[in-house]
């Protein structure tokens, strides 16, 4: 029997050899001729510690140059209130009629005073060198207080010189003894989906924020925004804040004005044309209002089954009622025409009529062509002015 003493021994010292023969083989594999460790920078290698100097700036791109170009023009504004009023971009809410949402309890304490303030930011942009500024009416409705502060970070008071709810467009003017810089406008009715479409506001109170999508359609309406809708799409990123701040194309042009987004969805925006701007600065600028045509007629869509009964295609609109003493009934409009164009330009639905009617000038003629037991007809209207009613 061996003694279990010296076989422990024995045993140790095997597994000690086994160990130094272990760690003697291990130093060879990890170490270079000359005993320099193999993961060792090699020699002649540093690491990059900079001139010192800033580095060259990058190629121009048109984004770039927008922002430079665009950027002093857009300003940041916001207003004191101390009544009830609605917090820019709350347009669409996520949460609808749900009773924990803000909506329930503007209703629950809607007959309740209101003595704090309430302040809302926004953006707009300067359109005119003597200190007219275009934004949204949501920003500065039922404000006590316009406070503009530009990119230079000087503030000027502002005053509302019009608003027009029905499209939610204002016209403000802050009191200036310099010349402001003006963004150019575009021309939104050449807009093809997919151009380039950047957006610059404040969203959450950062100022001039610069952000780039593209064009993601046109000639949206029944949104459910405004009375009057033709919006642009965009997945530019806009947020509360960037209401009533430009969107631009490639070339610098303001193309719309960014007005709401979908509070339940990402990259879905809507921005109001600046062509369907123009006429509504026009008449706020000169007579602090906005006047439309009327065409005095109620009208619904063509469904398939009138379609099929009218032997057309579906265009246009079915018109259901005429009012009385209106420019329709004068040019003998009647209940149960189809009503095709105005001016050659064709009606695709109840809005796009609206529209068409509302740009024209009071008291010019237009030519409808109409669909009458069959018979396509030419009818010539003189448009009268929209009733405040």
């Amino acid at each position: 029997m061996y003694n279990s003493r010296w076989f422990k021994l024995l045993a140790l010292a095997v597994y000690g050899m086994a160990f130094f023969c272990l760690g003697i083989y291990i130093h060879g594999t990890l170490t270079k001729p000359g005993g320099a460790p193999a993961w060792q920078v090699p020699s002649g290698f540093s690491a990059p510690t900079g001139s010192g100097e800033k580095d060259a700036a990058p190629p121009e791109n048109p984004f770039i140059a927008v922002a430079e170009q665009v950027t002093p023009s857009v300003v940041n504004i916001s207003t004191v209130s101390s009544g009830k009023g609605r917090t820019p971009n709350e347009l669409f809410r996520p949460f609808g009629n749900d009773p924990f949402s803000r909506d329930f309890f503007d209703r629950f304490f809607e007959g309740m005073p209101r003595r704090r303030q309430q302040t809302s930011l926004g953006s707009g942009v300067v359109i005119d060198k003597g200190g007219l500024i275009l934004t949204n009416n949501h920003v500065i409705k039922d404000a006590d207080e316009i406070s503009v502060k530009f990119s230079d970070k000087h503030e000027a008071k502002g005053t509302v010189v019009g608003a027009d709810p029905k499209t939610d467009l204002a016209v403000i003017r802050v009191d200036t003894k310099k010349d402001l810089p003006v963004a150019k406008l575009g021309n939104s009715d050449a807009l093809r989906v997919g151009e380039w479409a950047i957006a610059i506001g404040n969203p959450f109170g950062l100022d001039h924020t610069l952000t780039v999508g593209v064009v993601s359609a046109t000639g949206r309406s029944e949104v459910g925004i405004a009375a009057y809708e033709n919006f642009i799409q965009t997945d530019a990123s806009i947020n509360p804040g960037n209401s009533g701040g430009p969107l631009l194309n490639i070339r610098g042009e303001v193309i719309g004005i960014n007005t709401a987004i979908v509070a339940s969805g990402q990259g879905i925006g809507f921005a109001i044309p600046i062509n369907m701007a123009r006429k509504i600065i026009t008449d706020l600028v000169k007579k602090g209002k906005v006047t439309r045509g009327w065409l005095g007629v109620g009208v619904q869509p063509i469904t398939a089954e009138l379609a099929k009964s009218f032997g057309t295609s579906g265009e246009g609109v079915l018109v259901n009622q005429v009012m009385p003493k209106s420019p329709a009934e004068a040019a003998g409009i009647k209940v149960g025409d189809a009503l095709l164009s105005v001016d050659g330009k064709p009606i695709k639905d109840p809005r796009e009529l609206q529209r068409l009617i509302a740009d024209v000038d009071i008291g010019k003629s237009v030519e409808l062509i109409i669909l009458r037991e069959k018979e396509r007809r030419t009818v010539t209207v003189q448009i009268g002015e929209l009733p405040a009613s």
